[in-house]
């Protein structure tokens, strides 16, 4: 077992509280992180048993830019949902969904959520 990641894709989009979020837009940053028994793959060389991360960045990359929501939670949960749905080599997926400087009356690098989700 394995773990194939995708670190750091980064996206403008329209997720926040705030209706100038939404307005605005802003810079989300997300991470994917899966399970993935890829021996198979390393010995034979072979795409089709692993997991393809070009897909799986197409998945990140269009739930984050299409929707419109008021939490990154909700970011996470879909975009993890959605690659285990699409990615049957994967057994489990992390999601990390980092907001960037978020409007929260002080000075923060970032906020950020985790979600996991195992294939059942």
């Amino acid at each position: 077992m394995g773990t194939v990641r995708l670190v750091n894709a980064v996206f403008y989009a329209h997720h926040g509280v705030m209706q100038e979020e939404h307005r605005i837009g802003g810079r989300y940053e997300v991470d994917v992180a899966m399970d993935v028994d890829f021996a198979r793959a390393a010995e034979h060389d072979d795409l089709a048993h692993t997991v393809d991360y070009e897909r799986v960045y197409a998945i990140v990359r269009r739930v984050v830019t299409e929707n419109k929501f008021y939490l990154i939670e909700r970011l996470a949960v879909l975009i993890a949902h959605e690659v285990l749905e699409t990615c049957p080599q994967a057994d489990a997926v992390d999601v990390t969904v980092r907001k960037p400087n978020p409007p929260i009356g002080g000075p923060s690098d970032r906020a950020e959520v985790t979600y996991r989700a195992d294939r059942v």
